[in-house]
């Protein structure tokens, strides 16, 4: 066995080789890579693209090329099938899936809707293209108060995340959230304790959470908002040090885009297993092989759509990002 200095270098020069290869593949495929803000961070200096699951999807429309790597998990990769039907979509590892997603069926919520035949659904984007299609809307995480405030409905049955949905009905009283009671198996790991014993480390550490976590996690918080909010605030903020309450793969680009500032996760235990199983060789393989293709059904994806479309006239994002897809 080598000395560690001789493994990193080793390890180093066989992930520039694989860096160069998928430059190269890149170029014979017409290929772009988009990576969400969870992967790994040499997964994330390789991308063209980077961000959160939507964002990363209307991404994709617009660029010119034939072949999206989209470096995530499942549904969102179905995303991006949704708005670029006529573009391929590969997904470098297909066992990358999300619990959460999982969580809910298009079987579970048709039988939800007879329960509360007045109510409107609407779809957190962290599901599958079979739940969007049988929903009435679509949304973020920074996006789902303004989605719910603007439905006329006074009854919302919102699926699949159930401290997303509390934490809506929070910003939001006059409404009635019915949550369906899926979670992500990685916010929910952070605690209340967790959040004040790393306080206790950081007394001048201003705690920014996502709305994944639980209500007793977010009611400490100083800041509550999506990856994408994350970026923005702890830019734009005077603080210089954040506990950070959502995925470690976030750190990455936050010290790098803030070298004065100071970055602490919540709770060591904040790490999808999902998100961290694509690796540099998967995406060289992906490529290599056009494997694995994510399609969605042409009947699926124009009901999927429209919930989407609903979200996006909400919200007054540029139309051409659903017209696109059809």
């Amino acid at each position: 066995m080598g000395t560690s200095k001789e493994n990193k270098a080793n390890d180093k020069k066989y992930k520039d080789d694989l860096a160069q290869k998928i430059v190269e593949l890149k170029k014979k495929r017409n290929a772009v890579i988009i990576v969400h803000n969870y992967q790994r961070d040499e997964i994330q200096d390789i991308a063209d693209i980077t961000g959160d699951s939507l964002a990363l999807s209307q991404a994709a429309i617009k660029t010119d090329a034939k072949v999206i790597v989209f470096c995530g998990v499942h549904f969102m990769a179905e995303s991006a099938a949704i708005l670029n039907p006529h573009k391929t979509i590969l997904l470098p590892v297909i066992e990358a899936g999300c619990p959460m997603a999982d969580m809910i069926s298009a079987d579970k919520l048709r039988a939800k809707k007879k329960d509360h035949p007045d109510a409107a659904v609407v779809c957190y984007v962290n599901s599958s293209a079979k739940v969007k299609a049988e929903s009435d809307y679509c949304c973020t995480s920074s996006n789902a108060i303004e989605v719910v405030k603007a439905i006329h409905n006074k009854k919302i049955i919102f699926v699949p995340d159930k401290n997303l949905a509390l934490y809506v009905q929070s910003q939001v009283p006059e409404k009635e959230i019915i949550p369906w009671q899926g979670f992500c198996p990685t916010h929910i790991r952070v605690q209340e304790q967790d959040i004040k014993e790393i306080k206790a480390l950081h007394p001048e550490a201003e705690v920014v959470s996502h709305p994944e976590c639980d209500p007793e996690v977010l009611a400490i918080s100083d800041h509550i908002c999506s990856t994408a909010g994350m970026f923005k605030y702890c830019k734009q903020t005077a603080a210089k040090e954040f506990i950070i309450g959502t995925e470690m793969g976030m750190l990455y680009k936050l010290r790098k885009d803030n070298p004065g500032k100071k970055f602490y996760l919540a709770t060591e235990h904040l790490i999808c297993p999902s998100m961290k199983l694509t690796t540099l060789g998967w995406i060289a393989h992906s490529l290599e092989t056009m494997t694995h293709v994510i399609a969605v059904p042409e009947d699926v994806r124009l009901k999927a759509i429209t919930s989407l479309k609903k979200m996006l006239e909400i919200t007054g994002e540029p139309q051409s990002v659903v017209l696109a897809g059809y």
